[in-house]
């Protein structure tokens, strides 16, 4: 059975091409074959953003589409109890 990853400290620092900025908050699980991770991120100018992305269990971050299983969504439920923003900003979106 799969356990919940901890991921490093937040926040943490960002660089994309358009903007910078920090991770506020972050939701992950580590799945059987990856850790599938829901970010909240928080640029510069205060914009908030949230990123659906995966690491492999190495803890490398993945550039491919996020896909998670059932099994998965629940341990993302459960992740989401420690990121109040994030799981607010998420509720939007399925409101």
């Amino acid at each position: 059975m799969a356990k919940q990853s901890v991921r490093s400290t937040l926040p943490r620092p960002f660089a994309l091409h358009w903007g910078s900025g920090r991770i506020v908050e972050e939701a992950t699980y580590a799945g059987q074959h990856h850790e599938p991770s829901l970010q909240l991120m928080e640029f510069d100018d205060g914009s908030l953003a949230v990123r659906f992305c995966y690491y492999d269990h190495a803890g490398r971050f993945q550039r491919s589409p996020l896909i998670v299983s059932n099994d998965e969504v629940a341990g993302l439920k459960k992740a989401l109890a420690g990121a109040p923003k994030l799981r607010a900003l998420l509720r939007r979106m399925v409101r």
